[in-house]
């Protein structure tokens, strides 16, 4: 299946704390197409965090493979994991994650410096993917002063500055209040109907709802996975 971008085959993750072993995932499959659009749910301890780590190369399992667009990146050091994130995953994370003394065009640029992309072209680049959310007028402003929905705009320029294979957003809504939630989640549903994957990590059923398909997960296994 040449559009599969996800490919998770058994995974498992064991940490040991102290003399406990704690299973954080059991046994998990799950495979994900080039262009869906799938929200993981679960309650606390579920797992859904330790799957997301994985599934964004910021962390390996203790068992299966795991196929990101075609390459096995299940035993890859910390290194080779780092460059497949800059390259295939663009995150979007609850707290923005900006650095707050560079402006949103600086922010956006960033993938690119460590993509090592020449500086004219990198400014352009994330130039146009800060026009894409809406915030052409905002350019040199930094963080602070901007809105919280704004700055969650400037995160997600940064997550689609490098045009990677999916965008892996974790509570993207969960420090905005719910006017902004529903345009945050309405640009989503934008770079999705782009052709773009887009995965959303979320607690809440009506920001799940938005996507196609909700993975459900319980004690470290899937427990449904359906189409909304």
């Amino acid at each position: 299946m040449a559009s599969l971008v996800i490919d998770i085959n058994k995974i498992g993750k064991t940490y040991k704390i102290g003399e406990v072993i704690v299973n954080a995932l059991e046994t998990i499959d799950l495979k994900i197409e080039k262009g869906e659009y799938v929200a993981l749910m679960g309650p606390s301890g579920s797992g859904k965090s330790t799957l997301m780590n994985i599934l964004g190369c910021l962390d390996t399992p203790s068992r299966g493979s795991y196929k990101l667009n075609g390459i096995d990146v299940s035993h890859m050091t910390d290194n080779e994991l780092a460059e497949i994130r800059n390259k295939e995953i663009g995150f979007i994370f609850q707290t923005f994650n900006l650095l707050p003394r560079n402006s949103s065009l600086e922010n956006v640029a960033l993938p690119l410096v460590y993509a090592g992309i020449g500086k004219t072209e990198r400014l352009e680049t994330a130039k146009l993917a800060l026009q894409s959310v809406g915030l052409g007028d905002r350019v040199e402003h930094k963080p602070n002063e901007l809105s919280g929905g704004q700055r969650q705009r400037v995160a997600i320029a940064r997550a689609l500055v490098n045009k990677p294979a999916i965008i892996l957003a974790d509570e993207p809504t969960g420090n905005l209040d719910t006017k902004t939630s529903y345009e945050i989640m309405d640009l989503l549903e934008e770079i999705h109907k782009k052709g773009n994957t887009v995965i959303i990590v979320t607690h809440e059923e009506d920001i799940a709802k938005r996507a196609r398909r909700i993975v459900r997960l319980r004690d470290g296994i899937v427990e449904s996975d359906t189409m909304s």
